[in-house]
C-alpha cells in the first residue's frame, strides 16, 4: 500500500503541530518543517511516531528557495514521494496600525506568508504533476475578508493573496489530479498572539465571535485532515472558514 507523505510547514507549534499529529493519526507520514525551535519540532515528530507514522524534521525558511528545495528533497529521500502539502508557516509582526508598521516587518510578512506559500506550492506541484495526484491545503485566515484594521492589515493582505492562489492553482492543477484548498481560521488560541505582543488576544476578541470563544488548533487540524482525505475528493478551490461564525 502506498504511503501518504505530507509536508507541513511551520509544524513545530500551534496549528502546524496539531495538524501534524492529526494527519499522523490518519495514516500520513509527516515532514515537520520549522524555522527555529528544533526541540519543539522533535517533540512533534515524536508524537507523530507515537501515532504509528513516520516523521522527519527539516529546518528551513520557506521564503528561501534553496531551503524549500531542501525541504522537499529531504522529504522524498527520507519518506518517499510527497503526496501532500500543508502551507501553514506564517508571521504577523506586532499588532498595530498600518501607518506604524516598519518596512522590514511588511517585507518579512509578505516573504513568509505569500512568497513562502508560492515557493512551496510550486515545488509540490512540480513533484506531484508527473504523478497525477496530490493534495495541497493552504492555511489562510478570516483576516483575508475582515481586513484586520488597527491590527495587521498587511497580514490580512497576504492571506487574501493566499485565497486567490488557492482558487487559481486549483483550476490549473485540477486537470492533472491535484486538489488545492484552504482553511481560513478565526481567532485561535495559540502562542502566535504572544509573538505579536497580545497573548490574551484570542480571548479578548471572543465577545465578537458568535460561538463566544476562540478556536482550538485541533479544530483547524480537523478541517485540514478532512480536505486531505478521500471524503473531500470532489472538493477543490474551496476556502473553508473555521472561525466560529465571525
Amino acid at each position: 500500500m502506498k504511503r501518504l507523505v505530507t509536508v507541513v510547514t511551520g509544524g513545530s507549534r500551534g496549528i502546524g503541530a496539531a495538524t501534524c499529529l492529526r494527519l499522523a493519526g490518519e495514516g500520513h507520514d509527516v515532514v515537520v518543517g520549522y524555522v527555529r525551535d528544533a526541540s519543539a519540532a522533535q517533540s512533534v515528530a515524536d508524537g507523530v511516531r507515537a501515532a504509528g507514522a513516520r516523521a522527519v524534521t527539516v529546518r528551513g525558511d520557506t521564503a528561501d528557495e534553496e531551503d524549500v528545495d531542501r525541504l522537499f528533497g529531504v522529504a522524498e529521500r527520507e519518506l518517499g514521494p510527497v503526496t501532500g502539502l500543508v502551507n501553514n508557516a506564517a508571521v504577523t509582526g506586532p499588532l498595530g496600525r498600518f501607518t506604524d508598521v516598519d518596512t522590514a516587518t511588511i517585507r518579512r510578512v509578505v516573504d513568509v506568508n505569500l512568497m513562502g506559500t508560492l515557493l512551496c506550492s510550486r515545488r509540490a506541484a512540480q513533484l506531484m504533476t508527473p504523478r497525477g495526484e496530490g493534495t495541497i491545503v493552504n492555511i489562510s485566515s478570516g483576516a483575508a475578508t475582515l481586513g484586520s484594521p488597527g491590527e495587521y492589515v498587511h497580514y490580512a493582505a497576504t492571506k487574501a493573496a493566499v485565497d486567490a492562489l488557492t482558487v487559481g492553482l486549483a483550476k490549473e492543477l485540477g486537470p492533472v489530479g491535484i486538489r488545492v484548498n484552504a482553511v481560513a481560521p478565526g481567532a485561535i488560541d495559540t502562542d502566535m498572539h504572544a509573538a505579536m505582543g497580545a497573548p490574551d488576544r484570542a480571548w479578548e476578541v471572543a465577545a465578537t465571535v458568535p460561538l463566544r470563544r476562540p478556536g482550538r488548533a485541533e479544530e483547524i487540524a480537523a478541517a485540514v485532515a478532512w480536505l486531505m482525505s478521500p471524503d473531500a475528493s470532489y472538493t477543490t478551490g474551496a476556502v473553508l472558514r473555521v472561525a466560529g461564525g465571525r
